[in-house]
This record gives C-alpha cells, structure tokens and sequence, in this order.
C-alpha cells in the first residue's frame, strides 16, 4: 500500500464533518488525492500562475503591442507568473504553520469571475481598444489563486500532512468547544467553574 493510500485510509475513519474539514469541496479534494509532496501550496499556486499564462497566449499572441516577438514576451512572463504564484505558496504555508489556523472557505462568488474579468480586460487593452491600469489587470488575474491557496489550501494541506505521520490534527478541539459551552452555561459563578475545572482535571 503506497504513502497516499495510507494516510487517505486514515481519514477515511474520521468522522464526517471532520473529513470535510480535511478534503474540502470538489477542488480541494482532487488536490487531495494528489501525494503530498506534489500538492504543496507552493506547486499549487505554481500550477495556478501556469493556468493563467496559458490564457494569455492569444493575447499575447494576436494584441497589437509588440506582436512579432510575443512569444519571447509571453516566455518571460510565464516564468515571473509561475514563480511569483509558487513564492505566494511558500509564504502562505510559513503563516500557517506559524498560526495554525484552520481552513476557510473562500469567497468564491468574488474569486472565480476575476479571471475571467482580467482576461477580457487584457484583450481589450493589448487590442488597444481601451487603455486599462496594469495593475488592475495583474491584480484581477493573479489574486485569486494565492487567495484559495492561502485561506483553504495551504492550511489543508498542513492537517493532511499531519495525518500521514500520524497525529490527531484534531486533538483538543473538541474538549476546548466542551470546555467553552461549560464557561458560558456557568457564567459569572465562581464555585461552578472550580467544580467543572476539578472535574476536568479528574478525567
């Protein structure tokens, strides 16, 4: 049985809610069932700066800016894309193993027409149709891939590799929601919380 199948073994005994914590939705979980060694954050977000610059070959290709050498153009900025995409990974699993913070999801409905937006507003601008902000245009392309990586990616990616060596990325959470419910239900009395922290210290 290989490393994937082994760790996925384990998460497939967890518990429901926990395994969606874990796997995520439909992306994440094709990213999941990739080793852990390829779907690091910073491959993924390196995959994502691909899937942009793929884009943008007929811009590129068929804008009116410097057209007979495009291609060495649109070479270069493939190269900056991948590895800007790739250093947003590394930053984000750094933050996240500092903060271990647990995965969020994000806002979709703002995050997948960016693209789409900054590519059609690219065109334009390389058509020379209109005279659109560069940095508006970078910005509509590149954020939403750092963006899914650092808020549901990389902090996924974290819990999973702590499922392959074994550990519990849940230990605690659950007696820490208990011991909260415990608080509010005591409220401001004294003698009730030292019977409940006495308790606890029991088990």
């Amino acid at each position: 049985m290989t490393t994937t199948e082994s760790w996925m073994g384990r998460v497939e005994n967890l518990a429901p809610h926990e395994q969606d914590t874990l796997l995520g939705t439909s992306l994440s979980r094709r990213f999941s069932k990739l080793p852990l060694w390829l779907s690091h954050p910073a491959n993924i977000g390196a995959f994502y700066g691909l899937l942009v610059a793929l884009a943008l070959i007929l811009p590129y290709a068929f804008g009116g800016k410097n057209n007979d050498v495009w291609a060495v153009e649109w070479i270069f900025h493939t190269a900056l894309l991948i590895v800007a995409c790739a250093l947003t990974g590394f930053v984000s699993i750094l933050l996240i193993a500092f903060s271990k913070r647990h995965p969020m999801a994000p806002p979709r409905y703002i995050l997948y027409p960016m693209p789409f937006i900054g590519l059609a507003l690219l065109s334009i601008d390389r058509t020379e149709l209109l005279t659109v902000p560069s940095l508006l245009i970078w910005g509509l392309l590149l954020l939403p891939g750092p963006v899914y990586v650092h808020l549901s990616w990389a902090p996924r990616w974290r819990l999973l590799c702590m499922v392959e060596d074994g550990k519990d990325p849940f230990l605690g959470m659950e007696l820490k929601q208990e011991n909260s419910e415990a608080e509010e239900i005591a409220g401001d009395d004294t003698e009730l919380l030292e019977v409940v922290d006495n308790f606890e210290s029991e088990e």
